[in-house]
């Protein structure tokens, strides 16, 4: 287990005040109960998921509501105390976990749904509601969630908003610049902007609500959503093919986009090593096996017998045509999540092989494989696996690379090289993951200056004194 400390990235904790017990004070006030000061009890709020950062913030809230938000901002603002806003902590580019000693404000309590109209689809929650849980719920009501992710047990719709989440579903229902329809959202100064419409359409003035969405909980802190849900497919299938090169897997692409039109969901593909990856340290069967890529694809709709017979007639294109050369479809709703945990569970499976340089990457689609390629002949016997997987229908590759120990060697062979590759292809260094810590100094590989400088110019209107997630998605402006 290895954290990167701030000493690698060069990072010196700003002139913020200390945490003093006159505060922890005045938080027990305004919320008994739930403000945790335990270095035990804190233990797993200042690590993220990868187990990759570590920060040592002494002290969390819990709020409950958006008034209690409100006025430890207002606090904290005044008192020129950092915070760190924090959801379900599943990110992968360390922006949910302090870097130094900011004040943890925890989502978690804030689970409640404020209303579901089942007319128009609009959810109304707090930013704490779990997305699989929102699922079931909505399932219940004949609705889905827009967005799905491996995460979706413990990441929280205010975080996935906060971040811009993408996931398995992007392809179809678009990303959550569309789907949200209003937030609302706690400025650094403590006020509270009620920008929570469920309205379609509204163009009165500049879209406020797009600022928030990927900021990071670097501009405000999101305190509920407003979203817009999509019916409930009544009818889903799953292909799982073997493919035997990549051009192959591209071809199968671009005639299932044909040939199955709107009822495409989503198309995932993955190569053989993460196939191996999950068997091995997941204990998972691939029905489909000796292939060198793997792609799945999903259709849903509201006929299944129309379904069924596009999907067939797809299938039959590709077996003829040798785009294909294996694989298996499921309909009953216990085989596709089987299928589906092959693609969901790679992130998983990574971290079981060792330590995981993980990359997130848009290019154009014809492009997206040779980067793995071009890695994998780069590192050599430096790497234990060199892996690629991802979104085939969204041009985001998720290229992972695995090492028996964390070595500064082998990241100098990796970074930069992989975001002047992604950059020569004008592709974006982080395609849904942000930016948050790891990533904020690579920033110029996928934006010019001068979008960078109006970048900092918003955050230094928000937020003047740079209390919300500082050390996070932005290069520091000296």
């Amino acid at each position: 287990e290895v954290m990167l400390t701030s000493e690698r990235y060069k990072v010196q904790r700003l002139p913020f005040s200390h945490v003093s017990d006159s505060d922890v004070a005045f938080f027990e006030c305004i919320m008994p109960g739930r403000v945790i000061t335990n270095p035990e009890e804190l233990k797993p709020f200042n690590v993220d998921w990868l187990k990759s950062v570590r920060g040592c913030s002494k002290l969390m809230l819990k709020p409950q509501t958006t008034a209690e938000v409100s006025q430890a901002l207002r606090y904290c603002y005044e008192r020129n105390l950092a915070v760190n806003p924090q959801g379900g902590n599943t990110g992968l580019a360390g922006g949910s976990v302090p870097v130094f000693d900011e004040i943890i404000l925890s989502t978690v309590l804030m689970n409640q749904i404020i209303n579901f109209d089942k007319v128009s689809g609009i959810l109304m929650c707090q930013a704490g509601c779990i997305l699989e849980k929102l699922n079931d719920y909505l399932e219940e009501q004949g609705f889905i969630m827009p967005l799905d992710l491996g995460a979706k047990g413990s990441c929280h719709i205010g975080g996935n908003v906060a971040t811009n989440a993408g996931g398995l579903r992007l392809l179809r229902y678009g990303s959550l610049r569309g789907t949200v329809l209003g937030l609302e959202v706690v400025l650094a100064d403590g006020s509270a902007l009620d920008c929570l419409a469920s309205l379609r359409k509204d163009n009165t003035g500049y879209d406020l609500k797009q600022l928030f969405i990927g900021s990071e909980g670097t501009l405000g802190i999101i305190t509920a959503v407003s979203i817009l849900c999509p019916q409930k497919p009544k009818a889903v299938n799953l292909a799982f093919l073997g493919c035997q090169s990549f051009t192959k897997v591209l071809e199968t692409f671009t005639t299932c986009r044909a040939m199955l039109g709107e009822i495409l969901s989503a198309c995932e593909f993955m190569d053989e090593k993460c196939m191996e990856l999950v068997e091995r340290h997941l204990k998972l069967s691939n029905p489909v096996t000796g292939s060198p890529f793997y792609v799945l694809i999903e259709t849903s709709g509201s006929n299944s017998t129309h379904d069924e017979e596009k999907l067939n007639n797809f299938l039959e294109q590709a077996m003829n045509s040798g785009l294909v050369t294996d694989g298996t479809v499921a309909t009953d709703d216990k085989k596709i999540k089987t299928l589906w945990s092959l693609r969901e569970r790679i992130t998983e499976a990574l971290t079981h092989d060792g330590y995981v340089y993980k990359y997130d990457i848009s290019l154009p689609v014809g492009k997206l494989y040779d980067l793995v390629t071009d890695t994998r002949a780069r590192l050599g016997q430096c790497a234990k696996n060199v892996v690629g997987y991802g979104h085939l229908g969204d041009g985001n590759l998720h290229l992972n690379i695995t090492a028996e120990s964390y070595s500064y060697c082998l990241l100098d062979a990796i970074e930069p090289f992989v975001y002047e590759w992604t950059a020569r292809y004008n592709g974006s260094i982080s395609a849904e993951h942000g930016l948050g810590f790891k990533k904020k100094q690579f920033i110029q590989y996928s934006k010019p200056n001068e979008a960078v400088f109006l970048m900092q110019r918003f955050k230094a209107i928000l937020d003047p004194k740079g209390i919300l997630n500082p050390y996070k998605t932005l290069p520091s402006s000296s």
